[in-house]
């Protein structure tokens, strides 16, 4: 489900300031009657996502999936041989000990975006596995018209405003993933997307 915020709502994301997220305030309303969500982030450590967390959260895992991809580890990679193979379960092994169904939310960021297409039915599938029922994925994701900046650097500011820190000026490695593919995510459940102006795709998938 494609959702457009309204003339009246709608405006530019500058660059390191804040903006409202639509679907943060999509997230926190539908989590409202949840008064300990357990969450997990999945992007690179800034304390005043932590801060925001905390205070809404009953139990926050962190990890950070993103920095060594935008880094391109080696450890990353197979290349012994012709072509190299990305080793999804190398990337994987970042996510912290959590038990199976418990997560009420995952904020895995612009992850999806960056991870060879091959690779992204089987990290959906880890995170599906970590969701309770009811659980919701939150991502960004490009939209194909965006060439540029697979290297931004997103944080919250509180718990429904969004800091770009960084545009991110790299060129995307692989195509952007289309709706259909985002549909697929989460085949048991939904997939919200909420449109802005930048570029971004704001994604919800709720198990």
């Amino acid at each position: 489900m494609l959702v457009r915020p309204s003339r009246s709502d709608s405006r530019a994301e500058p660059n390191s300031a804040s903006f409202p997220s639509f679907a943060l305030r999509w997230l926190w309303q539908y989590f409202e009657d949840v008064p300990q969500p357990r969450v997990m982030d999945c992007g690179p450590l800034h304390s005043a996502t932590v801060q925001a967390l905390l205070k809404r959260c009953g139990k926050l895992y962190r990890c950070d999936l993103i920095s060594g991809l935008d880094q391109r580890e080696p450890v990353l990679w197979d290349r012994s041989g012709k072509t190299p193979v990305f080793r999804t379960e190398a990337l994987l092994t970042g996510i912290p000990e959590v038990p199976l169904a418990s997560l009420s939310a995952i904020f895995c960021w612009h992850l999806l975006d960056l991870v060879p297409h091959d690779a992204v039915a089987e990290v959906a599938l880890r995170f599906h596995g970590l969701l309770a029922p009811g659980g919701v994925l939150f991502c960004m994701l490009r939209e194909p018209r965006l060439e540029k900046g697979a290297d931004p650097d997103w944080r919250m500011e509180g718990l429904t405003d969004l800091v770009r820190v960084r545009e991110g000026s790299k060129p995307f490695d692989y195509p952007a993933l289309s709706n259909r593919e985002l549909d697929r995510l989460i085949p048991t459940g939904s997939v919200k997307t909420f449109l802005t102006r930048s570029g971004w795709r704001e994604v919800l998938a709720v198990k």
